[in-house]
């Protein structure tokens, strides 16, 4: 069948238990016409979800309006949104927000656990709060490792390691052949890596009941320093977003031959075929101290808001566009990978370009569950520049990113010890 058909496959099956619970008469709009939906996402997210909404419409007879935020300015506005009383009915949060919108009551929890069955676990692990679920894992997004498969086999390399010192020699065979490039696309103000990192050198990063700053410790001191070398061993170069504007460009040039990224970087590559035939690169799980590990990366859920007054109608479009059907459709436009099990039977995720996704499904990193770690995260990268550019030591860098850590945490810290929160 084709995407049509998919569409029509789960409309038929899945919307006809929804219809008789929505009580859709009592929510008619001028001349009988039903009113629609409110909806807000970001990112590719909220460009393309539209095109999801004619089957969910179909079925229902709701119609949904998507609003696509800015990513930058999404966070204010929700907040916004909330403190006025005006947040939509159905919202996409990234995954580190959750936790911050359901404490502050923005996020029903789900009505019934049959909504988040089927879901790889650790990714589901990132959407609860208090024992409770309070979103539907929706777009996934793990780190790999995107490399130049010709660069590579130049230096003897018929992948890329995932291991540190194994990425390092291959870093060192690739410089000397190519002197004047770099070998990682790994750019100054994008956390993901650092973070990863951390992660897999077993960095908690927090301590004392997550009210407290540990990068002082022998395992951030680590990861910050491998992270750090490769900058300063000439492996990655000291810049910023701005001034590497077109990344796929120079992937494609071959100004760097291993881009560690997500899966939108996939269409992304489609797209620039030309420029970049798929015969010349390939994926790989990033590397750890001692192998594959835990990764960080950008993933989102959808929930409902404390706000709306038509909740079985908002949570029967969470139903809809987490469904199979849908989320296979939405990976087909975006890139991004479905969040439930049964998905990755499809043919379309077969590709062994897919594969190294599939295994970092199964273990995804798990972020410190504090609401200001979108802050700290920003933090940190600040403290590693400084490190990378020769502003401060690593003694000073990281005492004082513990300093700034505990200044953002004094607020929790002041609950936890009042015991008002655990």
């Amino acid at each position: 069948m084709g995407e049509g058909s998919t569409d029509v496959a789960w409309t038929r099956r899945s919307a006809l238990g929804l219809i008789p619970a929505l009580a859709l008469a009592g929510c008619a709009g001028p001349g009988g016409t039903e009113a629609p939906l409110s909806m807000w996402a970001m990112s590719y997210e909220g460009d393309y979800s539209p095109l999801l909404m004619p089957a969910f419409t179909a079925a229902t007879g709701v119609p949904v309006e998507v609003q696509s935020l800015p990513t930058t300015a999404s966070h204010e506005k929700l907040l916004t949104a909330f403190a006025g009383g005006a947040m939509p009915d159905v919202l996409m949060l990234f995954n580190g927000w959750v936790q911050e919108f359901a404490t502050i009551g923005a996020i029903a929890p789900l009505p019934s656990p049959d909504l988040v069955a089927d879901m790889f676990p650790g990714v589901l692990a990132a959407t609860r709060f208090a024992g409770r679920d309070y979103a539907v894992p929706w777009s996934v997004a793990p780190q790999v490792q995107f490399y130049r498969r010709d660069i590579l086999g130049e230096a003897g390399y018929d992948s890329s390691p995932e291991d540190w010192d194994g990425w390092r020699a291959m870093a060192r065979a690739i410089k000397r052949r190519r002197p004047d490039d770099y070998v990682f696309l790994m750019l100054l103000n994008w956390p993901n890596g650092l973070i990863t990192m951390l992660l897999q050198a077993g960095a908690t990063m927090l301590r004392d009941r997550n009210t407290r700053g540990a990068f002082q410790t022998p395992e951030a001191r680590a990861a910050f320093a491998y992270y750090v070398s490769l900058y300063t061993d000439g492996y990655a170069p000291m810049a910023l977003s701005t001034e590497v504007q077109d990344p796929v460009a120079a992937f494609a040039t071959g100004y760097c031959a291993v881009w560690p990224s997500g899966p939108t970087t996939l269409k992304d590559f489609a797209r620039r075929a030309d420029l970049l035939p798929r015969t010349r690169w390939a994926t790989a799980r990033l590397p750890g101290p001692h192998g594959a590990g835990p990764v960080s990366g950008l993933s989102a859920s959808l929930c409902v808001s404390t706000q709306t007054k038509r909740p079985r109608e908002a949570w029967a479009l969470v139903r809809h566009l987490t469904s199979i059907e849908s989320e296979l459709r939405y990976q087909r436009l975006i890139g991004n990978l479905p969040a439930r099990v049964g998905a990755w039977t499809a043919p379309q995720l077969a590709a062994p370009v897919l594969r190294p996704f599939a295994d970092q499904m199964r273990q995804p990193a798990a972020a410190p569950p504090v609401i200001e770690w979108e802050q700290i995260q920003t933090e940190v990268q600040f403290a590693a520049e400084r490190i990378v550019r020769g502003v401060q030591t690593m003694d000073e860098a990281l005492a004082a990113l513990d300093r700034r850590v505990d200044g953002l945490l004094a607020k929790r810290r002041a609950l936890v010890e009042a015991g008002r929160i655990a």
